[in-house]
């Protein structure tokens, strides 16, 4: 993977707000230690493929990596990645899950981790030399050799109180990019072009306030998804914290968990200027949107009726919260185990397993894609 590390971080992106939070099919390790510092078989680019191509920070810092041996581009092999959001505990179920991406990887073989928000509980990090960087990140995560493409949740922005009004605490994410060989965030938002996959990964919190101090991803996202098409995007993926729809406490964009709000001091928070985002810019353009925020597991049915847009909960990374109602039909969803997905794209097949924390399978799913 040496091809991740080491790019320059130069992009002006978002600032953000969060909301919070899945059976089928059995088999896999029970009983394992969680990852200490010390122990444990570290998979890294020996139990993937580890090729990957560009990652653009916003509209800049073009960076290419993962190149095949003749300087051109990487085989056409299939894309295993594993998607989990609000890890950020350093607690047991962390490091529990841990353990069961860490084995699931060395058998089946892992590209990258997708980190959807909530990375450092409660209130983010002060600095990159904060100790919750170890606590939370480095430790639990310290035998799985790959690089983690996270984004920004609610409680990465917060101050104490809980607000998320701490904008500058996002950056320190974005600036630890440089202090780490697993953690990977060139920018607030950013797109990833990896193989026929982009990915573009958003800053929600930003979306929520519509703070644009980072910059417009109203502007920028469709520029984004052009761009990874002209170069060979087929599918395209767009990771974030807050989800579009949802059966979890904080429930659908638009009706998130609070309508009250103070007239012309503060607004309801309800989520509907990242309903409005999702309805004019991602919806029928994204073939699949990964969120967490809810600490559950949830495949959205009907994309086609809904939005266009397979929609994934996937925010047991570290805790759980229970489901708060039946808004929207499921294939699948948990309140019960932590757990992650783990995605395997090859050609026009996307198959996503929801995995608990002790590595068995609950749930599995293909969907085909179709031309856009």
């Amino acid at each position: 993977m040496d091809g991740f590390q080491g790019w320059a971080v130069r992009a002006a992106l978002a600032c953000l707000l969060g909301l919070a939070g899945v059976t089928g099919c059995g088999g896999g390790d029970q009983g394992l230690a969680p990852i200490d510092a010390g122990g444990g078989p570290s998979i890294g680019p020996d139990a993937g493929r580890a090729d990957a191509g560009r990652v653009d920070g916003g509209s800049t810092a073009d960076v290419d990596a993962g190149r095949g041996p003749d300087g051109g581009p990487p085989p056409s092999e299939a894309l295993r990645f594993i998607v989990m959001g609000d890890t950020g505990e350093g607690n047991e179920a962390q490091r529990a899950v841990a353990v069961a991406v860490r084995d699931l990887c060395a058998r089946e073989g892992c590209d990258f981790v997708l980190l959807l928000g909530d990375n450092i509980y409660e209130s983010g990090v002060t600095s990159v030399d904060d100790p919750q960087w170890q606590t939370k990140f480095e430790e639990p995560y310290h035998d799985i050799d790959l690089p983690f493409y996270a984004v920004l949740g609610n409680h990465d922005y917060n101050d104490a109180l809980g607000l998320g009004g701490s904008w500058d605490r996002g950056m320190l994410e974005v600036e630890y990019s440089a202090h780490s060989t697993r953690w990977e965030m060139p920018a607030t938002h950013y797109t990833l072009q990896l193989e026929n996959v982009g990915l573009v990964m958003l800053d929600t919190n930003s979306l929520f306030h519509e703070d644009t101090r980072y910059g417009d991803q109203a502007e920028w996202y469709a520029e984004a998804v052009d761009e990874l098409r002209a170069d060979g995007a087929e599918w395209i993926l767009v990771a974030g914290h807050h989800p579009y729809r949802s059966n979890g406490s904080h429930g659908n964009a638009g009706n998130y968990e609070s309508r009250i709000g103070i007239p012309n001091l503060i607004p309801p928070i309800n989520g509907a200027n990242v309903q409005s985002f999702f309805d004019e810019h991602v919806c029928g353009t994204a073939d699949v949107y990964f969120s967490g925020h809810d600490h559950n597991r949830q495949w959205i049915d009907e994309p086609e009726a809904l939005c266009g847009t397979t929609m994934i909960v996937s925010g047991a990374g570290a805790k759980l919260t229970a489901f708060a109602r039946e808004d929207n039909a499921t294939l699948f969803q948990d309140d019960q185990r932590e757990g992650f997905l783990y995605v395997v794209i090859e050609g026009d097949r996307f198959v996503g397993r929801f995995v608990d924390r002790d590595g068995r399978t609950d749930f599995e799913h293909t969907v085909t894609r179709t031309s856009r």
